[in-house]
């Protein structure tokens, strides 16, 4: 009987070691939750955000870094040509500086944004040839058949894909400047009217209404 009576204590000892040992090892939480309990019911207290959609497919094509002169030396800043556009029928350039790249960029995104134009599209394409200069920069834009794809390089291919034209031929005659062309292309897509408004097809109905009269009359 004194036997029993002296290890139930000890056993009630070492039971109750193990169990503080088990809360030591398995009371924290799984890694990467900081070693607390219920980690994961935090996060998922935060609401989702969704993602917004943008609007504008805004292409950052050139930056360049200019000076300028001043009492005390050199003051550098950067310029940032954006192209901007929805890529259904509308685009827009823009061209601002800033103190640094990110500054640059906004500034000329907000400017595009203002300065939108709608270009006439036909088939996914454009309804006729169009060409334009300005100061140095020529551009050449020719409609293309289904399939073809945009046959542009440099800025003029970044225009013609966020306006959303899918085939069309262009050609580079003048100057590479990168801002001049820009705007060349711009220019060139806004000359570019419907085939409702063309003079040969006014003309050409005309032509027609013209003997059939003739012929009612002499009747």
């Amino acid at each position: 009987m004194a036997e029993n009576n002296s290890s139930a204590p000890a056993a009630a000892a070492e039971a109750q070691a193990a169990q503080q040992h088990q809360q030591g090892q398995g009371g924290r939480g799984p890694r990467g939750n900081g070693g607390r309990p219920g980690g994961d019911r935090r996060r998922d207290r935060r609401p989702e955000v969704a993602p917004e959609e943008k609007q504008f497919d805004e292409r950052v094509v050139h930056i360049d870094r200019v000076a300028r002169v001043v009492k005390g030396g050199r003051r550098f800043r950067f310029r940032a040509l954006v192209v901007v556009g929805d890529r259904k029928n509308r685009v827009g350039i823009g061209i601002s500086k800033g103190a640094d790249v990110t500054a640059a960029v906004t500034k000329a995104t907000e400017s595009a944004k203002k300065h939108l134009v709608t270009v006439t599209l036909y088939k996914g394409t454009l309804p006729h040839e169009a060409e334009a200069k300005v100061s140095g920069a020529r551009i050449l834009l020719k409609p293309a058949s289904a399939g073809t794809g945009l046959i542009a390089g440099g800025v003029v291919r970044t225009i013609l894909e966020v306006a959303g034209v899918k085939n069309a031929l262009s050609k580079s005659l003048g100057s590479t400047n990168k801002a001049n062309t820009a705007y060349a292309t711009i220019v060139a897509l806004r000359s570019i009217e419907p085939a409702k408004n063309w003079v040969t097809t006014t003309a050409k109905s005309q032509a027609k209404k013209a003997p059939a009269k003739a012929a009612k009359s002499e009747e």
